[in-house]
């Protein structure tokens, strides 16, 4: 089995999606672990504000079964095809981690930069794993956050009702 850790983020009916997202995750993987939710604004454009958060989960399944099971939840939930990197979206799935794997093919990149490059995937990920060290890096991803430049930081841990029913 290999852990992995997936980036969630939504800014169209995030209570309707992220739960959706959650309840796939959990047919496709079995018991996630799952981070706190974050509020936080849009980046690379002016949006709606976006729930982050990140789970982690185990799998025998080949990276790239992984990639695609992600994409087709996307797809059941609203996202098309043709959505582009910067913009608004019903669910956002993204395999930042998968063991000690360091791909970069195509599509498929991992570890995502996005780990050391934005507060909203870097602090869920610290708060569930934080001693797993950073496969290129080799630092803990709570020393990385504890490193991180958190001036300007627009973000916050949320409750949603529907997380404070699980």
């Amino acid at each position: 089995m290999t852990q992995g850790y997936i980036s969630i983020g939504s800014n169209i009916d995030q209570n309707k999606y992220i739960p959706a997202g959650l309840q796939a995750l959990d047919r496709c993987f079995g018991k996630l672990s799952i981070s706190s939710i974050y509020e936080s604004a849009a980046v690379g454009f002016a949006g709606d504000s976006f729930y982050n958060l990140i789970v982690g989960f185990n799998s025998a399944l080949d990276v790239k079964q992984v990639a695609k099971k992600l994409r087709q939840i996307e797809l059941d939930n609203g996202r098309t095809h043709d959505s582009q990197k910067f913009s608004a979206r019903t669910l956002d799935l993204d395999l930042i981690l998968y063991g000690d794997l360091i791909i970069n093919d195509g599509r498929l990149r991992i570890p995502r930069d996005e780990i050391e490059r934005y507060a909203f995937v870097l602090e869920p990920l610290a708060e569930i794993a934080p001693t797993l060290k950073h496969p290129i890096k080799h630092l803990s991803y709570a020393e990385l956050w504890e490193k991180f430049d958190k001036n300007g930081l627009q973000q916050h841990r949320i409750t949603p009702a529907w997380a404070s029913a699980e």
